[in-house]
Order: C-alpha cells, then structure tokens, then sequence
C-alpha cells in the first residue's frame, strides 16, 4: 500500500476496458477521488476508450461522473488500469499502454493475463474479490480515509453490480458494503439504479442467440454454444437461463472475434473448471488474449467462429473426461 501511495502522484490517466461496466467506472471515480483527496492539486483524469455500456452512462449522469473524450498517453506520467485482465480489453490503447514510459498500476479482481504483469509497475490482483470497487474500498481503509457519500455510492453500486446484486458476495463483500451503506445510507437506492430493460437490439440478439444455439451434452453436463455479433455476454447469460450448464457465444465484430463464456456455479463446483483459464487458453491459440472468473470469462482474438467454437467445446469436453476419471 505504501509503494502504491508512492506512485499515485503526477499527472494521472484511470482506464477501464471496453464497453465499460459500473464496477469498471466507479472504480476508477473511486480511485480519482481518492488521489484528490490526497493532493486536491493533482491532474487525475478518467477516459474509456472503448465507451460504456448504457446502463454505465446513466449511472455516471445521475453520479456526475466526468470523463474525457479524447486523451492522449504522452500527457500523463501514471496509467492507472482497473478491472481490465487484458490489455486487449483497451482495444487500440492496449498497445499504447504496453509502450508507454508512464508508470502502470493494475487494479483488478479478474485473472490476470501474463502479459499484464510483464509490464506493471503495480499491481493489485484479487480474484477472491467479488468486484474491484471491493479492492477500491480496501484502499481507501487501508489508508484510513473516508470515502465521500457520492463515492460511497459509486463503490456501493459496482459491488453490488458486479457481485449478482450480493447473490455471490463474500463476507469480504458484505463487510465493504455495510462500511459503505453506513456513509451512503440506501441500499434500495442503489439497487433501483442498477435495474434496467434492455432494448430492444439486445432482446432480439439473445433470441438469435437462442435460435443459432447448439446443444452439447457433455458427461452429465448441457453445454450450449451460439453465433452472434454483437451482445454475447447478455446473451451467454440467457443460455445459462434457459438451462443450460454451460455456454460460449462468440462472433465476429469487424476484423476481431469476442467471445462470452459463462457457467453455473453448480457446473464450476461440480467439475472445478475455470471459464477463465479456458479463456485464456483460447485467446492465445487465436492470437489474442482471454481472462475472467471461474463461472464469467471473455475473449478478444482473431479467426473463424465455427472453429473458434468447436476449439472451445473440445477444450471443455477433455477437462470433463479429465474430471470424470479422477472421480
């Protein structure tokens, strides 16, 4: 923590990956409030470069969340990098940040690809943490400062976000939230803001997603795959809640290839099989990078989907035959 504080000083640039989520923005406010606090002179700035998602924009309205539409890396002597397990995830800025001269903080509750820590300066890795907000919060204590009602309920939101609305929250989790609820005062607040329809382009992706699926009974296990261009998160999740164990979307967004693994907790439990080291695996054969948790986990690369897909089911489906023998 000491070294951290060291580092925290200068001209300050906090980024998060692409389409950025509430745990990703409000830790970085977290993070730029904090530095603040600490110098009210400092130049700390936050900049997405690959936006956010809607449901992050209206949050950082209602919270007056500012950040940069244009930034360049030259002007900042720190980079500050949270929730982001890939430098992928930055998408053209990941190069940037790979070779700039400025100091490198990681802040992240994912699994942390390689490449990442062959460049930190610093980093705060902790995947037994529910969101990385849980990290931010952590700092703030260790430091003995108090974050401000308006950062509280940032805090308060990505962890609440990131950890299923406290369904997979660990007492580590429940321990920040309650010190936070204490400043912030509103659980039911918080969770109203993070309760939103989705449109209509993500509704008809995740039937499309449904229509495309493939099913493949693997062991005792259902695991489902699907094409789909955009929205494969969302979608991945709808498999899952259509029944499925397990489920890989992936598609085509331009020149590169995403994809969304997500399973049960009942699958990871009962077979010990990180999406996460999949994803990883996955995005190195395709000449890009993967990360995540055991039951969530992505991929930036390159290739075709059908092979994409059928290299993910046959991954899958030799852990399982590993598992089933071990029994």
């Amino acid at each position: 923590m000491e070294k951290l504080r060291k580092l925290l000083t200068g001209r300050i640039l906090l980024l998060c990956h692409h389409n950025a989520d509430p745990d990703a923005v409000c830790s970085a406010f977290g993070v730029q409030k904090l530095i603040e606090s600490l110098d009210p002179t400092s130049n700390t700035q936050i900049f997405l470069p690959g936006g956010a998602s809607k449901l992050t924009r209206t949050i950082m309205e209602a919270l007056g969340i500012q950040v940069l539409d244009e930034a360049s890396i030259d002007d900042y002597d720190v980079l500050v990098i949270l929730d982001t397990a890939t430098l992928n995830q930055l998408d053209d800025w990941g190069k940037k940040v790979s070779e700039s001269s400025a100091k490198k903080i990681f802040i992240d509750h994912h699994k942390t690809h390689p490449s990442i820590m062959e460049i930190a300066d610093y980093s705060m890795i902790d995947e037994s943490a529910t969101s990385t907000c849980e990290l931010v919060y952590r700092i703030y204590s260790s430091w003995g400062i108090d974050p401000t009602p308006v950062v509280a309920r940032a805090l308060l939101l990505g962890i609440a976000y990131d950890s299923k609305h406290f369904s997979i929250a660990t007492p580590n989790t429940l321990n920040a939230a309650s010190a936070l609820l204490e400043i912030d005062g509103s659980l039911e607040e918080v969770l109203s803001m993070l309760r939103t329809e989705r449109n209509r382009p993500e509704r008809i992706a995740r039937i499309k997603a449904a229509q495309r699926m493939h099913l493949h009974n693997l062991e005792s296990w259902s695991l489902t795959t699907s094409r789909l261009s955009s929205f494969q998160a969302s979608a991945a999740r709808a498999l899952i809640g259509l029944g499925a164990d397990a489920s890989v979307v992936c598609g085509n967004d331009k020149k590169d290839l995403r994809a969304s693994l997500r399973a049960t907790d009942r699958f990871y439990q009962g077979t010990r099989i990180h999406l996460g080291e999949i994803a990883q695996a996955l995005g190195e054969e395709f000449g890009g990078a993967g990360s995540g948790h055991p039951t969530a986990a992505g991929v930036n690369c390159e290739g075709d989907t059908d092979l994409f897909l059928e290299r993910a089911v046959q991954m899958i489906s030799e852990l399982l035959e590993k598992t089933s023998k071990h029994r």
